[in-house]
Formats: structure tokens, C-alpha cells, sequence
């Protein structure tokens, strides 16, 4: 199923997990799905080895940014939020709060809409980019339950607003922001969803997103005592590294499927 708002690749067999992925800027939720999964792992020889041919159980759910209008370049482009740096996000933090909201509560109705058809803990929420940037912000607002697993490639901790999750009635969810760096996120929040294990990638080349931006992130997450397991790399871009990023996104996937059919493949890796 396609559109410009939601691409879904359903499972091949039984459907046992999910992965909720978010594209970055600039980009659209149907190509960055389709780059992803020409992405291979390095086994089994001989065999196909996509994202979606070892992980037949998975159904990928890849959620769409909105055309925002951009106020360095003055153009209409795909994005979250909008920002001014990439290579400095904290820079005009301000841009970035009313995109930021309302993405975060878009991913937060796509995530309890396909709770419907599997357990938060059987649902991976990943992002590239700016799209992580955005599914932590959403992961960090809603700490009700942990999930199966982060994932997050080429990333940042965004700067804009802390923002506060309501949760008014059953079916309504209100966002507020205020002027606190959304890094002072409470340590009482955090904690709630603290089991949640978060895989995070960065290779040393990548002109897009500066690697210091990433270990940021990983220097935020592991003060507020998540289990976060980091990996660089020499070469890949502002992309995944192949195939051994492929390779450390599969065992980490393996390890936190709980039940799944991939974990059988755990010692091929």
C-alpha cells in the first residue's frame, strides 16, 4: 500500500513484528523504502539478503513527511520540521517547534493505530536523519510503554522544544511545547520507558550529518541509562554501511524480536 502520507510493505509469511521507519529530509516514504531494502546484509551466501528476505514476519510501515516551507532556502520541501542547520541544530531552535509537534503527534496516531495488529514491544520505531530525530522526539514523548527496539541511522538529539505529552481522554492527545531545550527531557519520564534498547549507527564520512552530531545522541541517551549500542564506521556516507551496518542492524533486530522467526538466524551473524 502506497501513498504520499504512508508506504507499508506487508509481511511475507506470518506477521509477527513491526518496523515503523522514518525517512529524512528531502526525501519521501516509498523511495527511501525502496534504497532501503537494495541494502544487503553480508550472509547467507548465495541467498537473498534484504531487510525484508530476513525478516519474512516483519510488516515495514514507512510514515511521510510533510511539505513544509523552508526558511533558509524559501522553498517548499519534504520534511518534519523544519530547521536552519543540519550541521548545527541547535542553531534557531524556534523554526522547529511547530513542525516538530505536529510530526511527533502524526507518528504517535500511526504507532497506536498499528498497536492494533501488533504489541508495542513487538514494534521497532526507526529514522534515518532528521527522521530520527523525530521518532525520539516521538519515543521520548510518549513513555507509556518501551518498545521491541530504536534504531537510528546518521542522527541527532533535535534541539527544539521540550515537548509534553497529555493525555486528555482515551482518544485525545495534546501536544505543548515550551521554551526548555528538548535535551532537559525529565529523568522520571525517560526512566518509564528506559527498557527500550536503542541501536545507533554513524559513519565518520558522512558530509550530511557530522558524526560529533550522533555521539551526541549517544552520549544524551546513555546519561539517562538507556542501553545503547553504537557503531562506526570508516565509510558509508550519510547512509547505512555495507553490509556490515546491515549486518549489525540484523543482530540487533535478532536479539529483541521476541518470539520472532529471525532469531533463528542470530548464528549466521
Amino acid at each position: 500500500m502506497a501513498s504520499e502520507n504512508l508506504y507499508i510493505v506487508p509481511p511475507k509469511g506470518l506477521h509477527t513484528h513491526m518496523v515503523i521507519f522514518l525517512h529524512g529530509r528531502d526525501s519521501n516514504c516509498r523511495e527511501f523504502a525502496d534504497e532501503l531494502f537494495e541494502s544487503e546484509a553480508s550472509k547467507p551466501a548465495d541467498q537473498p539478503r534484504t531487510l525484508p528476505d530476513l525478516f519474512p514476519t516483519i510488516r515495514w510501515v514507512f510514515p511521510g513527511a510533510p511539505l513544509i516551507r523552508s526558511d533558509r532556502f524559501d522553498a517548499d520541501i519534504s520534511q518534519w520540521f523544519d530547521m536552519w542547520s543540519v550541521e548545527n541544530p541547535s542553531e534557531r531552535p524556534e523554526l522547529q517547534y511547530t513542525g516538530l509537534q505536529q510530526s511527533v503527534q502524526k507518528i504517535l496516531n500511526i504507532i497506536k493505530k498499528e498497536e492494533d495488529l501488533a504489541p508495542r514491544e513487538k514494534i521497532f520505531l526507526a529514522g534515518i536523519s532528521q527522521g530520527f530525530a523525530t521518532a525520539i522526539a516521538a519515543f521520548s514523548v510518549d513513555t507509556s510503554k518501551g518498545f521491541a527496539g530504536l534504531i537510528g541511522l546518521c542522527s541527532w538529539m533535535p534541539a527544539a522544544s521540550h515537548i509534553e505529552y497529555n493525555q486528555r481522554s482515551e482518544n485525545t492527545i495534546k501536544l505543548e511545547s515550551s521554551c526548555e531545550d528538548f535535551r532537559r527531557l525529565g529523568s522520571v519520564a525517560m526512566q518509564l520507558s528506559g527498557n527500550t534498547p536503542i541501536f545507533l549507527c554513524h559513519s565518520i564520512d558522512d558530509d550530511v550529518v557530522p558524526i560529533e552530531n550522533g555521539r551526541e545522541l549517544r552520549d544524551i541517551l546513555q546519561s539517562r541509562h538507556y542501553q545503547v549500542e553504537w557503531k562506526e564506521y570508516d565509510d558509508g556516507g550519510h547512509w547505512i554501511n555495507e553490509p556490515r551496518g546491515v549486518d549489525d542492524i540484523v543482530r540487533f533486530m535478532n536479539r529483541h524480536m521476541v518470539g520472532g522467526y529471525s532469531l533463528s538466524l542470530e548464528e549466521k551473524f
